[in-house]
């Protein structure tokens, strides 16, 4: 989950202590897309602005995959049942499938009714608060990847009123093709942020790993702290879920935009969010709804018992206490600065 993508953000930072490489300048595009920011740094000899490509390749995904766009490739599926996909949305389908099986079900691009249900689909809710249970068992009829059927570029459903929102892995799908447009360039120092969904290759003008911070909810949830230390990004890519950017309190409940698939309930635990780091950006954003809907100690099984996914996490939670505490897979530290 998600938004066009709304999620616990990171920013970017980087260290001090190096030379700038002579024959290199770091250069910068930035706008907005997709719901959000965005903010593409590299380091090249040609001081060419590359901010127009890297805009006609937002109109591009989005005229495949975004909800927003009337006549988008995935808006005529979800009108009619069927689509003809192109390279993007080819991608992004086959890999939600792949998520699908490989959390049982935890991932599942067919959530769409249910988004809408819970008031946080594009268009405004009906009502704000939890949907009456009659709601929620009419709508999960509607829910499961067993109704989609994908043969070469063609997507079809088995069920009619069956929808998709690609929200939840798009944005990273989306960061993964700017890196690799960046890449045929020959431009090897990148860092790519999609409202903070992020990959990274080589280092920054520093000469030094590109770092990012995450993101930490005070106690009281209204203000924003970095964790201790930064997060090192050699060539992976890194995605967060999280609660506290797209949320509605029904007494001392926090209902968050992440629904279960499997029971048709907003993401509702102490978890605040969840910050994962993959060989690139689109498997991370594929996992990081799934994880968090796990929690922290069966998240963190889940990364153990499935190397074969190159996953490592973050989860910041709070405590029966009402601390803020942070919980790790084993692999994560490398990553850190302290």
């Amino acid at each position: 989950m998600k938004r066009f993508l709304w999620l616990a953000g990171l920013f970017i930072a980087t260290s001090a202590g190096a030379q700038q490489a002579p024959a290199l300048k770091l250069m910068a595009c930035e706008g907005k897309a997709q719901g959000t920011y965005f903010i593409v740094k590299y380091l090249s000899a040609d001081t060419t602005s590359l901010q127009n490509r890297i805009d006609s390749i937002f109109g591009v995904i989005d005229q495949s995959l975004s909800l927003y766009k009337p006549g988008s490739l995935i808006n005529q599926f979800n009108e009619t049942g069927e689509v003809q996909m192109d390279m993007h949305m080819q991608a992004v389908v086959e890999k939600a499938l792949f998520t699908n099986k490989a959390t049982g079900g935890l991932f599942d691009i067919t959530v769409k009714p249910l988004v809408y249900l819970w008031g946080f689909g594009v268009s405004k809710p009906t009502f704000k608060g939890i949907p009456p249970a009659d709601s929620i068992k009419k709508t999960m009829a509607y829910i499961g990847s067993r109704y989609l059927r994908v043969k070469g570029d063609h997507l079809s459903t088995t069920k009619k009123g069956v929808q998709i929102d690609c929200n939840g892995i798009a944005q990273g799908y989306t960061v993964d093709v700017l890196g690799n447009f960046l890449a045929q360039l020959g431009i090897e120092n990148y860092l790519v942020d999609v409202g903070g969904e992020l990959c990274a290759k080589g280092h920054n003008h520093l000469h030094k790993v590109w770092s990012v911070g995450i993101e930490r909810p005070s106690p009281g949830d209204t203000t924003y702290e970095p964790v201790q230390g930064l997060v090192r990004l050699p060539n992976k890519g890194i995605a967060t879920s999280g609660n506290y950017r797209r949320f509605f309190d029904q007494g001392r409940t926090r209902f968050a935009h992440t629904i279960h698939p499997l029971t048709g309930i907003a993401l509702h635990n102490n978890i605040i969010s969840v910050t994962v780091i993959a060989k690139d950006c689109f498997t991370a954003d594929a996992f990081d709804n799934p994880l968090i809907l796990m929690g922290v100690e069966k998240g963190i099984a889940y990364i153990h018992q499935h190397p074969e996914y190159g996953l490592e996490a973050i989860y910041i939670y709070k405590a029966k206490d009402g601390t803020i505490k942070e919980a790790f897979s084993k692999g994560f530290k490398q990553y850190m600065e302290f």
